[in-house]
C-alpha cells in the first residue's frame, strides 16, 4: 500500500496547493502557475497510465510486418534460385558476405519494428518530463526577485526595482508554496517511471529530481533568512559576565 506513489492523491495535493495559493495570493501571478500545474499533473497521470498499459494493436502490427518481411526475403531467395555449388573460394566468400549482410539488415528491420512501441512511449514520456522541467524553471523565476534581505534591511529602491508589497509572513508563505510546488513537480515526474521501466526516461526523471531539489534548497535558504530575526528576538538576553578578580587586578 505504501510502496508506490498514489497518482490520485498527488493530483489532490496539487489541487489543494492551488487552492491555498488562490486564497492567500489572489492577485499574484503565482496562482496562474498553480492552475497550469494542476492541468499538467492531470495530463501526466493520464500519460503514466498509458505508459503502463501494453499497446497490443501496435505489437500485432509490428509482428505482422516482421513476418511479412521474412516471407518477402525468403521469396526473393527462392526466386533467385541461388546455387549451393561454388567453383572458387572467392565466390564462397562473396556468397557468405551477401548472406550475412542480408541477415543483418533483416535483423535490424525486425528490431526496429518490434521496438516501435518502446520508442513511441519513450518519446511521449520525455515530452512530459520536458514540460515538467520547464514548469520548474517557471516556478524558480517567480521566486527569483523575492529577496528576504531587502525586506529585512529596508532601503530605498530604484526605478527598476521589482515591487515588494509582501510582508515578512506573506513572503515566507510565498516561498513555501514555491518549494512545495517544486517538490510536487518531482513526484509527478516520478509517476512516469513507476510502471514503465526505461533507462532513458528514468535518467530524465532523476535529473528532474536533482533540479527541483536544488531549486528548493535555494528557496529554503531564503526562508531561513526570514526566520533568523524571529529566532534572535526569541533568544533570552544574558547578563554581562562579571570579573571575579579583586579590584586592582580587574582594572588592569
Amino acid at each position: 500500500m505504501y510502496r508506490k506513489l498514489d497518482a490520485e492523491r498527488i493530483v489532490t495535493t496539487v489541487q489543494r496547493l492551488r487552492d491555498r495559493i488562490h486564497e492567500r495570493f489572489p492577485e499574484l501571478s503565482l496562482e496562474r502557475v498553480a492552475d497550469e500545474f494542476v492541468l499538467v499533473a492531470r495530463q501526466a497521470v493520464q500519460r503514466a497510465v498509458w505508459l503502463s498499459q501494453p499497446n497490443y494493436w501496435l505489437r500485432v502490427f509490428a509482428g505482422l510486418l516482421s513476418a511479412a518481411l521474412v516471407v518477402i526475403i525468403l521469396g526473393i531467395v527462392r526466386v533467385l534460385k541461388v546455387s549451393p555449388q561454388v567453383d572458387r573460394v572467392s565466390e564462397l566468400f562473396q556468397a557468405v558476405d551477401a548472406a550475412l549482410n542480408t541477415l543483418i539488415l533483416l535483423a535490424g528491420a525486425i528490431y526496429f519494428l518490434l521496438s516501435l512501441e518502446k520508442r513511441l512511449k519513450r518519446r511521449h514520456a520525455l515530452a512530459q518530463i520536458h514540460e515538467l522541467r520547464s514548469l520548474a524553471h517557471v516556478v524558480d523565476m517567480h521566486q527569483l526577485t523575492k529577496d528576504p534581505e531587502v525586506l529585512l534591511a529596508g532601503g530605498q529602491g530604484t526605478a527598476s526595482s521589482p515591487p515588494r508589497s509582501l510582508t515578512q509572513f506573506e513572503l515566507s508563505r510565498y516561498l513555501g508554496y514555491c518549494s512545495e510546488m517544486l517538490s510536487l513537480i518531482g513526484k509527478v515526474a516520478a509517476l512516469q517511471v513507476q510502471h514503465y521501466n526505461d533507462p532513458v526516461v528514468l535518467s530524465a526523471v532523476d535529473q528532474i529530481e536533482d533540479l527541483t531539489t536544488a531549486l528548493s534548497n535555494k528557496i529554503w535558504q531564503k526562508i531561513m533568512i526570514l526566520d533568523r530575526p524571529l529566532d534572535q528576538a526569541a533568544a533570552p538576553t544574558l547578563p554581562a559576565p562579571q570579573s571575579t578578580f579583586p579590584g586592582p587586578l580587574a582594572k588592569e
